[in-house]
């Protein structure tokens, strides 16, 4: 008799796990409110993707008609920006959609599902299964701060609702989703202030955070600063800001806060959590109930989507079970500016950085005359073995992603002695590393 399974919510985790334990042949019930692809699809990744593409496209022409190869810059119509780029993202549902139905999945929209400990409860119905995987997501963290709830104050969630493109707009928050907001509307022509309350992108690779603040010149950043007050003025907003003692008021006429996201557990009732909210897993994405399994941003950081897509499979391989550990070594991640901010590493103390320029090719040659090509940089263990990059380059994201593969395979440096890459690339960590090898061996020959 086939097992039937509930997988309570529809983002990256949940879909994921749906389709896994379907294909394997049992019977899925997959219960979503909204629309199917969760936070990434319709309030993060996709719409910083869509927004970004948009922004690189103005400054990519702006420096084309300083350069006069282009006579005129492109004028942004931010209304249509938004429209068109919800056409889109229904697409997008549509076909995650029919990809899950095609799986097998049975997939319950409309109304909100809750976990009362044993089972999952829609409305008045119960869904008895076998085992239940609780994928919840994630949603916007809202800081404590009086006049926070202003209409004129969004969140990634709320942005959609924006009527108009802001001429002066703050961010607060100070992390990876802040930047890219930051360099977003900065592009798009808005006056941007960044309101940090502590080091801004203070977590990150620092020659990734210099390459940042690089690319958001023009961008306000104010480090170490609290925001004690949002609140109404006759013709705009005014913060009321403190730094170091000193209190100030900053005007503008919009505030995203991006402060970073917090677990979405408060239908979850049972399951053990952390202070914050989050559903605590051991290895094999298991809570403490028998047969309840949570995956993606409810169990905490680090909130990136391919990170929920495996935490969902590993949780549906135990069920089938297969008795597999999630693994968090050298998660690849990227900070989308300009160019794509990449990195991962294994945090091996004793790794020694090679950094060089970016190289010039698609996407970087027009970018030579200002030096502005980006950087590639590894980090090397004394005995060659792959311990870290970071590069800042066109493609960034994808050479991040297989070199954190390459760093779990135990590659060393030695490894690409005869690795042939693709060419024209913008890619400079392959032919570091070859670099690399050759230090090394001349260092062992003295």
């Amino acid at each position: 008799m086939a097992l039937m399974i509930v997988i309570l919510g529809g983002g990256p985790a949940g879909r994921l796990a749906a389709i896994r334990l379907a294909s394997a042949g049992r019977e899925v019930t997959l219960v979503e409110k909204g629309g199917i692809g969760g936070q990434c699809l319709h309030y993060g990744c996709m719409p910083v993707c869509a927004m970004n593409d948009v922004a690189r496209h103005i400054q990519a022409a702006g420096t084309f008609s300083e350069l006069g190869i282009l006579r005129k810059a492109p004028d942004l119509d931010f209304e249509a920006l938004l429209r068109e780029m919800a056409k889109v993202q229904e697409t997008i549902t549509g076909v995650l959609d029919k990809e899950t139905r095609d799986a097998g999945v049975e997939i319950l929209y409309g109304q909100e599902g809750r976990f009362d400990g044993r089972e999952v409860v829609v409305g008045s119905e119960r869904l008895i299964g076998d085992a239940v995987i609780l994928c919840t997501g994630s949603r916007p963290a809202l800081p404590d701060i009086e006049g926070i709830r202003n209409e004129r104050v969004y969140t990634p969630h709320s942005l959609k609702t924006m009527k108009a493109l802001p001429e002066r707009l703050a961010i607060i928050g100070g992390g990876i989703m802040a930047a890219e907001f930051a360099y977003i509307f900065s592009r798009f022509g808005s006056r941007v202030t960044v309101i940090s309350r502590s080091g801004f992108l203070k977590n990150l690779d620092e020659t990734i955070r210099k390459r940042a603040v690089r690319e958001l010149a023009g961008v306000e950043i104010r480090e170490g600063t609290d925001v004690l007050a949002v609140r109404d003025s006759k013709e705009n907003l005014e913060i009321l800001v403190k730094n170091g003692g000193k209190e100030g008021v900053l005007a503008c006429d919009a505030v995203l806060v991006a402060a970073g996201l917090t677990p979405n557990s408060g239908m979850l009732d049972g399951v053990t959590k952390r202070p914050n909210g989050e559903v605590i897993v051991d290895d094999y994405m298991r809570t403490n109930l028998p047969g309840i399994y949570a995956a993606g941003d409810i169990t905490g950081p680090p909130f990136l989507t391919p990170v929920a897509r495996l935490q969902g499979i590993v949780a549906a391989d135990n069920i089938l079970g297969q008795h597999r550990k999630m693994d968090y070594s050298a998660i690849p991640q990227a900070l989308n500016l300009g160019y794509e901010l990449a990195f991962c590493s294994d945090n091996n103390p004793r790794a020694k950085p090679l950094v060089i320029p970016g190289v010039a090719g698609p996407g970087t040659f027009w970018a030579v005359p200002a030096s502005d090509t980006g950087f590639a940089k590894i980090l090397v263990a004394p005995d060659g073995a792959l311990s870290g990059m970071a590069t800042a380059s066109p493609g960034g994201g994808l050479i991040a992603g297989y070199m954190a593969l390459l760093m779990r395979r135990h590659f060393s440096v030695h490894d690409f002695s005869d690795f042939i890459e693709v060419h024209p690339s913008t890619d400079g960590v392959y032919g570091l590393a070859k670099y690399a090898s050759e230090l090394l061996k001349k260092h062992e020959k003295r």
